[in-house]
This record gives structure tokens, C-alpha cells and sequence, in this order.
């Protein structure tokens, strides 16, 4: 797969902005372990290879399972995550796939297990991450070598 163009160097001012989202997300109550499960889930279901890989490594640089990682797609089928990480994933899953909306029942959820201002930054990281994986995607963003 060739590389389209290099939205960092052409853009890097849209770059700038993006980074400027990932820094505010570090400031937030966001837990690494949430934040990681978010990234890796939006990736997976949009298919970017860039972004898996990235955060795949970091999930586990961080402390990560590889046990959770290889069943994050089947997360539903598994008893590995707690009620707010079911929580997070629901959300991640109904917010990347937004043209069918966030559920009420989702939604519910998600303020009943995190409260509002924590699914407000879990939000913020979905959109985060979804924009990563189109930019990466929308590109063919090469893998590091």
C-alpha cells in the first residue's frame, strides 16, 4: 500500500490542533487503561492498521493484557471488563458507528457507571482517536518500520 499524502507536513497546523485535543485529554481524569481501550476499540472497528499498532504497543507498555487486547472485539462475551469499561466500550462502539446514534440505553449506562463528567472526556476520546484513524486511513499511513 503506497502512501498518499503527509497530512503533518502539509497541514501541520491541523496536526497542531489535533495534538492540542490529545494534551487537554492528558489533563482529564481519563485513566490510561480507559483511554487505551477506547483507542484500540475506535481502531479496530474502523480498520486502522496505523493506530492499531500504535496503541496496541502502548496498551501493553502500559500494563495492558494481551489476554483483553486479543478479546477486546469480543469484549460482550468475556467477563474481563469491569462494568465501567463495558460502559466505555458501548460507547466507543455506538459513537464510531454514530449513524446509527448513541442509544438511550448507551447512554444511560454510560452516565449510571462514570457519572457525566467522566463520560464527557470518554466522549472527547472517541471523537480524539476516530479522527486519528480517518486521517491515517483516509492516507495509508505506513506502519512505523
Amino acid at each position: 500500500m503506497d502512501q498518499r499524502l503527509n497530512l503533518e507536513q502539509l497541514e501541520p497546523n491541523a496536526y497542531k490542533a489535533m495534538y492540542g485535543l490529545v494534551k487537554y485529554l492528558g489533563t482529564t481524569q481519563l485513566t490510561t487503561t480507559h483511554h487505551h481501550l477506547i483507542m484500540v476499540r475506535a481502531s479496530q472497528l474502523n480498520g486502522c492498521a496505523f493506530c492499531l499498532d500504535m496503541h496496541t504497543r502502548e496498551a501493553r507498555a502500559h500494563g495492558e493484557t494481551e489476554q483483553r487486547l486479543y478479546l477486546l472485539s469480543a469484549w460482550r462475551e468475556t467477563t474481563l471488563f469491569t462494568p465501567e469499561e463495558q460502559a466505555i466500550l458501548a460507547m466507543t462502539e455506538e459513537v464510531t458507528f454514530i449513524s446509527k446514534h448513541v442509544s438511550a440505553a448507551t447512554y444511560q449506562q454510560g452516565v449510571a457507571a462514570l457519572g457525566e463528567q467522566y463520560l464527557a472526556q470518554v466522549i472527547m476520546a472517541i471523537v480524539a482517536i476516530n479522527a486519528w484513524n480517518r486521517m491515517s486511513i483516509a492516507t495509508n499511513k505506513p506502519l512505523p518500520a
